[in-house]
């Protein structure tokens, strides 16, 4: 059963750091392009980052460029996303998603990506 479980979650001060995890199961994500998306209360889904099924390119959010990176490690079947210099408009449910394709396709649609994780909360606060 192809299954992604988000970890990494937190409440953090706003400036602090947190990082998150997206564990694949029952697939290997060597084939698939990965995304992590947001969505905070009353607002829609939204792209924060992606990256290419081998890693070679990825694409960021334009309110998150700078602060944070996604990375992944084929061999732990794992994708992180490294948040730092947290903003309160940060908060919202974080969602890992995985889609098959070429190796170097990357899109921040929710739309584009076909499994999905259960999210995790982050919430930005002092």
């Amino acid at each position: 059963q192809l299954q992604l479980v988000e970890s990494g979650g937190g409440l953090v001060q706003p400036g602090g750091s947190l990082r998150l995890s997206c564990a694949a199961s029952g697939f290997t994500l060597d084939y698939y392009a990965i995304g992590w998306f947001r969505q905070a209360p009353g607002k829609e889904r939204e792209g924060v980052s992606c990256i290419s099924a081998r890693g070679g390119s990825t694409k960021y959010l334009d309110s998150v460029k700078g602060r944070f990176t996604i990375s992944r490690d084929n061999a732990k079947n794992t994708v992180y996303l490294q948040m730092n210099s947290l903003k309160p408009e940060d908060t919202a449910v974080y969602y890992c998603a995985a889609v098959v394709r070429i190796p170097y396709y990357t899109d921040l649609a929710p739309y584009a990506y076909d499994y999905w994780g259960q999210g995790t909360q982050v919430t930005v606060s002092s």
